[in-house]
């Protein structure tokens, strides 16, 4: 890798209004804290086009708020350029990442899609990040501590990819 690689990274869940946004922000914040701004690019997408140019999720934007996370995307669907822009497709659950495999236009494409919980070293076995958006408010909550401890095992494996210390 070149110590200039950029880095570009699409999470996707089902409405892009939730979870996905959540895990852009949080790694938009672990990416900046980390002085790594210039070298990852961030978005997130959503399999359904059911919520396509809504802000994210007021619950979600609130919880994350609390924690000085700052959710600012407007929902859109994933499209197959995606699939080239994007070195890293990660999906937050496996329904969704079943779904972009399904979509991918080759094995190489299909490839570029992991759970974003694969990079949480205490992960365990269920690696789906649950949808809180038909749950109580606290569920908010809890995926942003899930989307943290797992964007932050992202962020590690991403610093050695663009060739950052």
């Amino acid at each position: 890798m070149t110590p200039d690689r950029v880095a570009r990274v699409l999470f996707v869940c089902m409405g892009n209004i939730c979870r996905s946004p959540t895990a852009e922000g949080v790694m938009r914040g672990l990416v900046a804290e980390a002085g790594l701004g210039d070298r990852v690019e961030l978005d997130s997408a959503g399999t359904g086009a059911w919520h396509a140019g809504s802000s994210p999720d007021p619950r979600a934007t609130d919880a994350a708020a609390r924690r000085g996370i700052r959710l600012a995307s407007a929902a859109r669907q994933v499209r197959l350029a995606d699939f080239d822009a994007f070195d890293l497709i990660v999906a937050l659950d496996g329904a969704n990442a079943r779904d972009l495999r399904r979509l991918a236009p080759d094995a190489a494409a299909a490839g570029k899609v992991r759970l974003l919980r694969e990079f949480d070293p205490a992960g365990g076995a269920d690696l789906d990040v649950p949808d809180p958006y038909y749950g109580e408010d606290d569920g908010f909550g809890h995926v942003l501590d899930l989307v943290d401890a797992a964007c932050r095992g992202l962020l590690d494996e991403l610093r050695a990819d663009v060739g950052a210390a």
